[in-house]
Formats: structure tokens, C-alpha cells, sequence
């Protein structure tokens, strides 16, 4: 073996110098769509780097580097990286400030509407104290009080808080800190440029159901996860009920999630294991969800915290293949999870998130052996043929999904 192939098979394939496309000639820059944009020299190339209003600069390239690299790499721009990201920080910290104030606002009049509903109808109770516990009862208790707070969390508290952990920890930064950024972020961008056909397919398929369930009926009583008729037969359901959502929301939150954590097991650990994993651990967060809710369950959640547990036990097993503060990010998305199925246990199916994250877990530990090798493995002929079949598996869900749907 080649030094040069000893070194390959020692560093992962994000930390490679052939990570990103060949450089053109010169100096200049790519965006996130992959457009090129050349720069007459090095010092107008800092420049664009120090002005990147929106992180635009995704890649750079200079004469010194056969590859494109990170602008974070390139000589000299250390400064202007460090000075575009404090700018940037800033923006979104006051962007973020003013999207609590909308939310928080929203939040504390629905919940002031609530409390004097609550207050308003209490069955005679005429005793103040009595009468005010009565109104937080109903509030507490109220449906649309748990959407919107988890809403308020989601969309309005965690970018909040993210931003002002961003802002406080770039001021006290040096110059040199902007090395320990290099690993995570040439891993993340890596990604972005890998093509994951599978997680695609996955994200039209959900579409198509999606679709169908604008059509006028009842798309939840119809292929959704009903207990009653689950355990009378309907065996089915257990197949068909991840590819429905309650709403928009809830569908456009589950693809997010599907199309960050469908790519990173795709392209790590191969398209087979994407529907195999997908398929056992949306199977069994679904069986819990029948054994210990008892209201009506849809989503995909099952399967997606089950491609969190994998990756959460496949990354740990391949340790040299993802940088560690990368998988952390899984860690916190785990925690994440949790808080909202605590905020939102009323209509959260807390069931099926734990099933599922405890099935992918159990596939990657019993499916892939630890490995101390900076390769990606690499599918089996058996991998092969079993994702083919867990592919035809929910293809026909997807089609009995809605054809369920679309019954007068």
C-alpha cells in the first residue's frame, strides 16, 4: 500500500484535500448553488469573504490549492471569516428578538383568552380562588395552549437561544479559535455537495401522500394508525400511518428532519439500510404507539427518530468517519425531541418516538460491527436485496395509503 493510500484509508473522506470540486484558476468563490464566482485576487477574494452579508461563501479556491476549501481555510482571511460571523450572529440575534416578542405576544394573548374563557365558564363556582383554578385547569388543559407553546419553542425561544449563544461566545473568540471550527464545518459542507437519491425518492413519496390528503375526507380515520381497528385486523395500519401528518406543520417538520437525516445515513451508511431502517423502526415505534396510546397516531416520526438512533449508534461505532462535535448535534436533537414530547405530551406520541429511537438503535448495534477505519462500509449483496425489498414494502404502503385516502 502507497503512503499516499495509507493516508486515505487514516482520514475520512470530508478531511481529504479532493473533498470538494477541482479549483479554477485564480482566486474566487462558490455559493450554495454551486455557481462560481472568480475574483481578480487574493486581497478582492478576503473581501467577499469579509462581506458575506447571507453566508453565501460556501467554497473558495486560490493558485496554492488544487481543490476548492473552505473560506475558512484560505491564507490570510482569518480576520475577515471571524469579522463576517460576528456581523452575521448579530443579524440573527436581532432577527430572532424580534420573532420572541411576535411569538411570546401570540402566546400570552391566547393564553390571557383562555384564562378568562376558563374564568367565564366555570360551572358555579363562586369562590374567586376556586373560580381562578378552575380557568388555569382549562387552560392548562387546552389544546390549542400546547400547540402554540410548543410552536413558541420551536420556532421563536430555541433560534433565540441559539443566536444569543452564538453572539456571546464569538465575542470572546481569538483568531486562533477559528481552527476548531474547520473539522465540523468541512464535514457539513461535504455533505451538502454528496447526491442522496434514496432520500429523495423518500421525500416524494411522503409528497404523494401529502397531496392526497388535501383532497377532501377524513385521511386520518381512513389509513391513520386507529387502535381499535388496528387491533381488530387492520394490520396494515401499521404501514400506512407514518406516511400521513395531522397538518402542515407537522408534515414540513418531519421533512426537514427526513432530508438532513436520510442523507447523513444515506451516504454514510448506504441506501439499503435508509428503508430497511426506516421500515423496522417505523414498525415498531408504531406497535408501541398501539400498546400504550390510545388516540389515533400519524407521522413519520417513528421511522425518522429511529434513523436518529442509528446514526447515534453508527457514528459512535465508526468514530473516525464524523468529527465528534457533529455528533453532538444528534445528541441535541435527541434532547430536543424529548422536550417537545414533554411540553406537547398530549398530542405528542411519545411511544412511537421511543420505539422507534430504541429499534434504530438496535439495528446499528447488531447490524454493524465497531470499526476504528476512516471508510465508509460499503452495502452487501444481502444489504442490497433486503433494501429493495423494504423499498417495494413502502412504495405499495404508499400506494394503499392513498388509495385509502381517495375511497368515497
Amino acid at each position: 500500500m502507497t503512503q499516499a493510500a495509507h493516508k486515505n484509508r487514516e482520514t475520512p473522506i470530508w478531511a481529504r484535500d479532493d473533498a470538494f470540486p477541482p479549483a479554477p484558476a485564480g482566486w474566487g468563490w462558490a455559493d450554495a448553488k454551486r455557481n462560481n464566482h472568480p475574483c481578480e485576487s487574493a486581497e478582492a477574494l478576503i473581501t467577499a469573504i469579509r462581506d458575506d452579508l447571507k453566508a453565501d461563501v460556501t467554497l473558495a479556491w486560490t493558485p496554492a490549492h488544487r481543490y476548492m476549501i473552505l473560506p475558512e481555510e484560505v491564507v490570510g482571511s482569518t480576520e475577515a471569516v471571524l469579522a463576517a460571523r460576528k456581523r452575521r450572529a448579530n443579524d440573527d440575534y436581532l432577527d430572532s428578538q424580534e420573532k420572541l416578542r411576535w411569538y411570546g405576544g401570540l402566546l400570552a394573548v391566547l393564553t390571557a383568552y383562555m384564562l378568562f374563557r376558563g374564568w367565564s365558564t366555570a360551572p358555579g363556582i363562586a369562590v374567586p380562588v376556586e373560580r381562578f383554578g378552575f380557568a388555569i385547569r382549562t387552560m392548562l388543559s387546552s389544546m390549542s395552549i400546547g400547540i402554540a407553546l410548543l410552536m413558541f419553542l420551536i420556532l421563536a425561544f430555541i433560534p433565540w437561544y441559539q443566536s444569543r449563544k452564538r453572539v456571546r461566545e464569538l465575542k470572546v473568540w481569538s483568531l486562533g479559535d477559528i481552527a476548531a471550527l474547520i473539522p465540523p464545518l468541512r464535514f457539513e459542507t461535504w455533505l451538502d455537495h454528496q447526491k442522496a437519491p434514496a432520500t429523495w425518492l423518500f421525500l416524494g413519496l411522503l409528497g404523494l401522500v401529502g397531496a392526497a390528503q388535501l383532497m377532501p375526507g377524513d385521511s386520518i380515520s381512513a389509513a391513520g394508525l386507529v387502535k381499535e381497528r388496528y387491533f381488530n385486523g387492520e394490520w396494515w395500519r401499521l404501514f400506512t400511518a407514518p406516511l400521513l401528518h395531522g397538518n402542515i406543520v407537522h408534515f414540513l417538520m418531519n421533512a426537514a428532519a427526513l432530508a438532513y437525516l436520510g442523507k447523513r445515513l444515506e451516504v454514510f451508511a448506504g441506501w439499503p439500510h435508509l428503508a430497511l431502517v426506516f421500515l423496522f423502526s417505523a414498525s415498531i415505534g408504531g406497535e408501541a404507539s398501539a400498546r400504550f396510546v390510545l388516540s389515533t397516531s400519524v407521522g413519520a416520526s417513528g421511522g425518522l427518530m429511529g434513523w436518529l438512533g442509528f446514526l447515534l449508534v453508527f457514528e459512535s461505532l465508526h468514530s473516525n468517519l464524523v468529527p465528534r462535535s457533529s455528533r453532538r448535534r444528534l445528541l441535541a436533537g435527541v434532547l430536543l425531541t424529548g422536550l417537545i414530547g414533554l411540553i406537547g405530551y398530549r398530542f405528542v406520541d411519545n411511544a412511537a418516538h421511543i420505539g422507534g429511537l430504541a429499534a434504530g438503535m438496535l439495528y446499528a448495534t447488531i447490524v454493524f460491527p465497531k470499526s476504528s477505519s476512516a471508510i465508509r462500509p460499503q452495502p452487501t449483496l444481502t444489504d442490497r436485496i433486503a433494501g429493495i425489498a423494504a423499498l417495494v414494502v413502502l412504495i405499495l404502503a404508499v400506494f394503499l395509503t392513498v388509495w385509502k385516502i381517495l375511497q368515497p
